[in-house]
């Protein structure tokens, strides 16, 4: 898909979207936020860059965790902005998490600015991948560590066969009728089977100047936490 495309799709999936996400993940989804959240320093104030925030779950799941941990959510769908920030002011987060539009190849933050850059299901959705890696790169303060949460394929043979019938059959027709679209959760099939396997990922950061990198398997590979950390100098 198209950048216009896909920011159209968040846009017309945005009111339904969190309780999309948790039916067809069975609130796994919950426990992957949790796991990304501990990962987050908590000795000390900390300044947190989540793009692709979308409607702030996992920002909120981080101020939950780390009430000394400032947010700053980007994102440049306009709809997943709104429920994100109506979700904040219900829960009276919206002085910790300031919610900012922008574009995770150009962000709209200055050099140097945070502790923490997370993203969550969302660097497959950019296509100029290494540009948004040199972007986090770039915000991050020396020292700083990069979270990225994806999906993955799991690493038993049987696990994924499993999976993939799931995701090949069930998933996308169900996914599409619970967000009244005929492409959405299709969409998410295709772009999930494009995205690079656990190590090229990791290769991928380190191009973008990472070191220290890794990643962690999620429920058996269905997601993966991939981390790296600016150097010091």
């Amino acid at each position: 898909m198209r950048d216009f495309e896909v920011r159209r799709m968040f846009d017309t999936i945005a009111e339904g979207y969190d309780m999309q996400n948790s039916m067809l993940s069975l609130r796994i989804d919950v426990l992957w936020r949790k796991k990304l959240a501990r990962l987050i320093p908590a000795d000390r104030p900390v300044t947190v860059a989540d793009i692709a925030v979308g409607t702030a779950e996992v920002a909120m799941e981080i101020a939950r965790q780390r009430p000394l941990a400032r947010i700053l959510g980007v994102d440049f769908t306009p709809a997943m902005l709104f429920v994100g920030q109506r979700k904040l002011r219900k829960r009276g987060l919206d002085g910790r998490v300031r919610m900012l539009a922008g574009d995770a190849r150009c962000l709209p933050l200055p050099d140097a600015c945070a502790d923490v850059v997370t993203i969550s299901f969302g660097i497959r959705n950019v296509q100029e991948r290494m540009q948004a890696l040199t972007e986090f790169h770039r915000i991050l303060k020396p020292g700083g560590k990069l979270l990225v949460m994806e999906f993955s394929l799991p690493d038993n043979s049987l696990l994924r066969g499993l999976y993939r019938l799931y995701f090949d059959n069930i998933l996308p027709p169900f996914g599409n009728w619970l967000s009244r679209t005929d492409y959405a959760y299709s969409y998410l099939k295709t772009s999930v089977y494009g995205f690079p396997g656990p190590e090229e990922f990791c290769a991928e950061i380190r191009q973008a100047g990472f070191a220290d990198v890794g990643q962690t398997p999620l429920s058996g590979g269905i997601a993966r936490i991939h981390q790296g950390t600016k150097p010091l100098n």
